[in-house]
């Protein structure tokens, strides 16, 4: 059975789309951190532990992630991007993007924003249009 985020990546589920490759994708996390707050995830693979994929699987991923982070970066007004991966909240390896203006934006356990829907495709075109231009 395909996870939620194999299901977002193949378009059954609508997202907003920061960025796609043949085998990655990148989208908004519905729930952010920081506005801008994306999720990587590789589109083949399931598995839900990032230590389970295949190297080439796992090199891939890192590389598109640094990618999307420096499009979110340029999209996004931030110090820095952080980077997490804990995987516990859904089973599919997926990487956390988060805009970064202290290190105590990337506190999990604070409440989550709440972005109304023009927002949020306002945030993912930014991201998308610099992916695109690197």
């Amino acid at each position: 059975m395909a996870t939620i985020f194999t299901k977002i990546a193949q378009g059954e589920i609508p997202s907003y789309k920061c960025a796609e490759s043949e085998d990655f994708y990148a989208f908004l996390d519905i729930s952010p951190l920081a506005a801008g707050h994306t999720l990587v995830i590789p589109k083949k693979v399931e598995d839900d532990y990032i230590f389970h994929l295949d190297a080439a699987t796992y090199e891939g991923l890192w590389a598109f992630a640094r990618k999307v982070a420096v499009a979110l970066k340029e999209a996004v007004p931030c110090k820095r991007v952080g980077v997490a991966v804990l995987g516990m909240e859904v089973p599919h390896t997926h990487i956390h993007l988060v805009p970064l203006q202290t290190e105590g934006d990337m506190d999990f356990r604070k409440p989550k924003l709440q972005l109304e829907p023009a927002q949020m495709q306002e945030i993912a075109n930014k991201i998308l249009a610099a992916y695109e231009k690197l």
